[in-house]
């Protein structure tokens, strides 16, 4: 009798790290509390550099920390670390369950908090387009400067791409807010959506923007003090929302209606893995639509 060995893979070392390219690295610049101070409106660096700010919001309280940083365009931001308090709201007694997809960004349990695809990337893929068209036509050389017009096409492409990202992150604030506002509860699909990257949705699930809604649904529920739990997406298409059964094989995609063979349940399938969501979260409302039983004792969020 043979002994069989299977080989294991050699673990990779992290090698030396790599030194940034200034042409390709962006200015950033961290300061701690000794190395700034804010005077009359504006900061003062370390070094006599004293800066006019233009300020989006009052500081909540003494900020320990600035980093001063540079985007795609050239404009310069200050992005300060400061210690803040949860902001509480008043209890509404609702719950509600999200699910994540590509079609719609998030279903609900409740029809009026459904995120809808907005595609604010396909909207601006023609004018991206054609800004990175100009690039490639005045691409210097190698080992040549920019000219002009290059740099004129670059960063009008990156303010098509930061108009883009702007419109997710309001979209996804405002949406969030709405939520935390109208529920004391919230069960949320720990998606990852990484694996999309690798298919033929992954430009739609790129515009959805997924994981930065997830996130900043996350952060709003922390800072007004709402219950967030994170739910396991495992088997949640296969699930029935109303007696828990499990189907044999797993739904298609092009399958948009969930069918239970045990209690005869008939939804549309994301509704219906929203309200798994519930069911896992420990939130199930039961007799009321969305409210939460007194004896429901919920999770902490992950």
């Amino acid at each position: 009798m043979k002994d069989v060995k299977a080989r294991l893979p050699m673990r990779q070392r992290a090698g030396m790290p790599k030194l940034k390219k200034k042409a390709l690295a962006r200015p950033s610049l961290n300061y701690t509390l000794r190395g700034f101070r804010i005077k009359d409106g504006r900061l003062h660096l370390a070094g006599g550099v004293v800066c006019t700010v233009v300020w989006s919001r009052e500081l909540p309280s003494t900020p320990s920390s600035v980093r001063v940083y540079q985007d795609a365009q050239g404009h310069w931001y200050c992005s300060f670390v400061v210690a803040t308090e949860v902001q509480s709201l008043p209890e509404t007694g609702q719950v509600i369950g999200i699910d994540w997809g590509v079609t719609e960004t998030a279903t609900t349990t409740s029809v009026a908090h459904d995120l809808p695809h907005l595609e604010h990337g396909k909207r601006a893929a023609v004018k991206l387009a054609r800004y990175q068209r100009m690039m490639a036509r005045r691409r210097p050389a190698k080992g040549k400067p920019a000219s002009k017009g290059y740099r004129k096409a670059k960063r009008q492409a990156a303010k098509a791409h930061a108009k883009v990202a702007r419109q997710r992150q309001d979209t996804a604030r405002k949406w969030a807010m709405r939520v935390v506002i109208d529920h004391d509860a919230i069960a949320v699909e720990d998606f990852r959506p990484k694996f999309l990257a690798k298919t033929t949705m992954a430009r739609k699930a790129a515009d959805a923007a997924i994981s930065a809604t997830k996130n900043e649904l996350i952060m709003m529920g922390r800072k007004h003090g709402r219950l967030v739990v994170l739910v396991d997406p495992k088997h949640t298409t296969m699930d029935c929302g109303q007696c828990g059964a499990r189907t044999k094989h797993a739904l298609p995609l092009s399958e948009r209606t969930y069918t239970c063979t045990a209690c005869g349940h008939v939804c549309p399938r994301d509704k219906n893995s929203a309200r798994v969501m519930l069911v896992r979260a420990g939130l199930y409302p039961a007799g009321v639509e969305g409210g939460r039983p007194p004896e429901a004792l919920p999770r902490e969020a992950a």
